[in-house]
């Protein structure tokens, strides 16, 4: 394991956890990345080594150059547990709801698209972008920008699904047009990676981030979504009025939002 602050490793070689990855991780991963990600697997068990994980590794250790340095710092990244590739499905399924939401209100031809094909609220050609950081859709200067805008956690802490919905907003105009099945939109957007212009896409996701913040109301299913950030989201001192949308049985509003339906005195 690295010793940190000391710039080496220990000569004990990853142990329990890192016999049963060591079968897990790649072989033809190069040597550095796969003792990094194996001494990871050890000194979080709990996480273990996910797929994805080596393409988060691989430019830090490209701008570091020193293992202990790089393995520090995938820790730190590993702990920003919005944007980062996470093994509980939860995780997913919560980013996946909120890119649902922002669809529906900043792309609605687009979100009118999907609910007419089987399984297209699944969202199945976002899953990539989301696990891998867009680390394989964009040249390695071109994620690296993205990541450092999510890292910021300016006005949201979930900037990277803005930038989905940028994605969706410039390149998805063919999809609707061409009426693509589930499957033809995995097709698509994955024939898009690395061809795609992503200083145009960083761009929209601010002006989209921008819009967002101007709207009057926003639906309580999206009123969490800079819980994280702490004071700025709204720094202006305007705050929207959540509205709620509903599905909630017989219970209040979980998110605080409030029913326009109801008449208030």
């Amino acid at each position: 394991m690295y010793r940190k602050g000391s710039g080496q490793h220990s000569s004990e070689e990853p142990t329990c956890a890192g016999k049963v990855v060591v079968s897990i991780v790649q072989k033809n991963q190069p040597v550095q990345e796969r003792f990094i990600l194996l001494n990871y697997a050890v000194y979080n068990p709990v996480m273990g080594y996910t797929q994805g994980m080596s393409d988060l590794l691989a430019p830090i250790l490209t701008e570091l150059r020193d293992e202990a340095e790089t393995f520090w710092c995938f820790v730190g990244l590993m702990q920003c547990t919005i944007f980062f590739s996470s093994p509980k499905d939860t995780d997913m399924e919560i980013n996946l709801n909120y890119l649902r939401e922002l669809v529906r209100l900043m792309v609605p031809e687009f979100d009118c698209h999907l609910q007419h094909h089987a399984d297209g609220m699944e969202l199945l050609f976002a899953h990539r972008w989301i696990l891998l950081c867009f680390k394989r859709e964009f040249p390695e200067s071109q994620a690296l920008n993205m990541w450092e805008a999510c890292w910021a956690h300016y006005q949201t802490d979930y900037f990277h699904l803005f930038l989905c919905v940028a994605i969706i907003a410039i390149y998805g105009e063919d999809v609707i047009a061409q009426d693509l099945r589930t499957d033809e939109m995995l097709l698509y957007f994955s024939n898009l990676a690395m061809h795609m212009d992503g200083d145009l896409v960083l761009r929209k996701a601010r002006g989209l981030l921008h819009q967002f913040r101007l709207l009057p109301k926003i639906p309580c299913t999206l009123a969490k979504i800079c819980e994280l950030c702490g004071p700025g989201m709204w720094d202006s001192g305007y705050a929207p009025v959540v509205e709620c949308v509903g599905n909630h049985g017989n219970h209040s509003c979980p998110h605080g939002g409030h029913d326009p339906a109801l008449k208030y005195m």
